[in-house]
C-alpha cells in the first residue's frame, strides 16, 4: 500500500465518537471498531473519520481527516484500554486497526443532514472531491465496481492479516466465514451512532 490516496482507493468512513479517539489515532496510530458493529469488510486502503457532536460546534458532524490503513487485529476492549479493566464492555471483541499518520482533507466534508452515521464505503475520488457526506455515496456502475473490489478483498486471505510488525495471525478456520460477509444489498450506512 502507498500513503497516497488514488481515485480507486477503497475508503471506509467510520465514526470518531470522542476527542480521545482522535488523539489515539493521531498519537498511537490505531482506531477501534467494536466487532458487533463492524462493517462487513474491514480491509480497505484508507479510513476517513466522521466526527460526532462530541467535537464541539466548529468540528462536529464533518470529516476533516483520513489515514492509510496498515493492518488490523482482533482483540478485546480490556487489551486496548488497560486502565479500564472494569469497563462494562471490557471483554467484548474489537478490531484494532493500525493506521498511518492523519492527513487533513483540503476541505472538510459536511454532514448536510446526515448526523448519525456509523460506516460508509466510498472511493478515494469521492473522498477528495466531496463537499457533503451525500457526495461520498457511490452510485450506478461505480457501485458495482466498489462492491467487486470489496468482494475481492474479502476473498483474498493475504489481505486478512494484520500489520507484519504485529503478533496477530489470522486463524485459517475463519476464512470461510469471512468470504460470506459481503452483502451486495447493503451500502454500509447505519442510522445511529454507537457507544463504543
Amino acid at each position: 500500500m502507498t500513503n497516497s490516496i488514488s481515485p480507486t482507493s477503497l475508503v471506509l468512513v467510520g465514526i470518531l465518537p470522542s476527542l480521545r479517539d482522535l488523539e489515539i489515532a493521531r498519537l498511537l496510530g490505531w482506531y477501534r471498531v467494536p466487532l458487533r458493529f463492524a462493517p462487513k469488510i474491514i480491509d480497505v486502503d484508507f479510513l476517513a473519520f466522521y466526527q460526532t457532536a462530541a467535537f464541539g460546534e466548529e468540528h462536529r458532524w464533518k470529516i476533516e481527516s483520513y489515514s492509510e490503513m496498515l493492518g488490523h487485529e482482533l482483540t478485546t476492549r480490556a487489551e486496548l484500554f488497560k486502565d479500564e479493566p472494569d469497563h462494562p464492555r471490557a471483554n467484548e471483541e474489537y478490531y484494532k486497526i493500525q493506521i498511518g499518520g492523519l492527513q487533513e482533507l483540503k476541505r472538510p466534508i459536511l454532514a448536510d443532514g446526515w448526523r448519525r452515521l456509523t460506516f460508509l464505503y466510498t472511493t478515494g475520488e469521492h473522498l477528495v472531491n466531496a463537499a457533503t457526506i451525500r457526495d461520498l455515496t457511490v452510485r450506478d456502475e461505480e457501485r458495482n465496481l466498489l462492491w467487486k473490489a470489496l468482494r475481492d478483498r474479502a476473498n483474498d486471505p493475504v489481505h486478512y492479516q494484520s500489520n507484519p510488525e504485529s503478533n496477530f495471525a489470522l486463524d485459517p478456520d475463519l476464512l470461510p466465514f469471512i468470504e460470506g460477509l459481503v452483502d451486495l444489498g447493503e451500502l454500509g450506512i447505519s442510522g445511529q451512532e454507537n457507544d463504543y
